[in-house]
């Protein structure tokens, strides 16, 4: 099917392996080279802040079994220096050229750090790789002291009510005022917050970290507001960043990760493609604004069309055009989104309880259009709206495409939107995500009341 007698995918996640079975799929029979900085083959990486920590799953468990099935060369402990794509060469430690016809970058994220954070102690950890949670599970057997969560997003959130379910005490850390201000808006992040609180984890939100301090007793952590925090563990969940610094002097466009064409073809390299967290590209069922997505089900989708695009070449690539989709288990409640909640502008809440008393579903806005979608323990209408919100925001055409340069401006997460606006509208399980894009025409809720 293609001309190429080598790829290459740098990065060993799940990613890569979702590409490189579909490059088998498509009959490429040439030589797939996956290289990989840790000593693992791919793992389940959500599993680590939730299944892994409790207890419930061992490391074994965490492995995917379809490894001998892409007949792959695996590079795992292999760090990736540099990439020099005029020669298409990948170079390697020691000096190792790696040379390739095609290229899939898939490196994913990197933890943050917290400055001033006391990194060198052994009770301090990040939350990213599987040996930070073989890391983590060894200091919560050692001590069984309160837990600090720094960092109000999903991961940090998860593994606050992994603790919560090993009945450890634990604080949650953050300067938001919210749990998942950014990603659901601070309304539904309030509502969160209130489900840990009744779970026992003790919120500390709207404050910043003034002072560090290590000792025998534990972490002393103070606060913006005078609070002093002793913890036997410290959990850094302050969010990632793409790991491109193997990228640097490549002459690839490196803002907030690696930018590509809404057919994950990398700007500037035609034989080049990036999938997973670490790719930015206009998802043109939304609009031509260029993003990063770091969801499970984006590293597999994003994997496997990337894979079929750098076959297909450019000419006959087609767009990336998911409709994203998330989950996360907190405290026995499935959250379930889709689309893009964060570029919501206007939220509304639709209920499924006869009374209304429950925010159980959550609708966003944007230019009066649904662009997402949010369930609380609502699995079954979540299902049916998703279907619907995926028939409904359909693709850009083509000529409507972004046009992809140097000066593609990196979308601000931070940025809180212009008007948020919100509703409550009492319905059944049938309900239609055509209501989200209506009633926000009334002139009730367009004067916010």
């Amino acid at each position: 099917m293609s001309r190429m007698e080598r790829i290459v995918i740098v990065g060993a996640g799940l990613t890569a392996l979702r590409a490189a079975e579909r490059l088998r799929e498509l009959k490429f029979d040439g030589e797939v080279v996956i290289v990989g900085d840790e000593p693992y083959k791919p793992y389940h990486r959500p599993a680590l802040s939730k299944q892994l920590v409790t207890g419930k799953l061992s490391t074994k468990d965490l492995f995917f079994p379809a490894y001998h099935d892409i007949d792959a060369i695996w590079r795992t402990r292999t760090r990736a220096h540099k990439l020099d794509h005029g020669r298409h060469i990948v170079h390697l430690p020691g000096g190792e050229e790696l040379k390739y016809d095609g290229l899939m970058i898939a490196t994913g994220v990197e933890a943050r750090h917290l400055a001033g954070a006391p990194r060198h102690d052994p009770r301090v950890h990040a939350l990213r790789t599987l040996d930070d949670a073989i890391a983590i599970k060894e200091t919560l057997t050692r001590s069984k002291g309160r837990v600090v969560v720094i960092g109000t997003g999903f991961t940090g959130c998860e593994f606050a009510s992994s603790c919560r379910e090993m009945n450890r005490d634990v604080t949650i850390i953050g300067r938001s005022k919210t749990l998942f201000g950014k990603a659901l808006g601070p309304e539904l992040g309030a509502a969160i917050g209130d489900l840990h609180r009744r779970h026992g984890v003790d919120l500390a939100l709207g404050v910043d970290i003034r002072h560090w301090a290590t000792g025998p007793e534990g972490v002393a952590i103070v606060l913006s507001n005078e609070r002093l925090i002793t913890a036997a563990c410290v959990i850094l969940a302050v969010g990632s960043m793409p790991s491109t610094d193997w990228l640097a002097g490549s002459g690839l466009v490196l803002e907030d990760g690696v930018l590509c064409e809404p057919t994950c073809h990398v700007v500037g390299a035609a034989d080049v493609v990036a999938a997973g967290d670490v790719a930015r590209w206009p998802n043109l069922r939304f609009d031509g604004v260029p993003r990063r997505v770091e969801h499970w089900l984006n590293a597999i989708e994003m994997g496997r069309a990337a894979a079929e695009n750098l076959l297909a070449g450019k000419s006959r690539a087609k767009p990336f055009t998911p409709l994203p989709r998330f989950w996360s288990e907190q405290h026995h409640v499935r959250i379930q989104a889709a689309g893009i909640p964060a570029i919501g502008q206007q939220t509304m809440y639709l209920s499924t309880r006869p009374n209304g008393a429950e925010r159980s579903v959550t609708g966003y806005i944007r230019a009066g259009k649904p662009v997402g979608i949010v369930g609380l323990n609502q699995p079954r209408t979540m299902i049916h709206l998703t279907r619907q919100l995926d028939q409904k925001l359909r693709p850009m055409v083509p000529s409507e495409r972004v046009r992809n340069s140097r000066r593609t401006p990196v979308e601000n997460p931070t940025m809180a939107p212009a008007e948020t606006k919100s509703e409550s509208v009492v319905g059944t399980s049938k309900l239609d995500v055509s209501e989200l894009s209506a009633r926000i025409k009334t002139p009730a809720l367009r004067n916010g009341r």
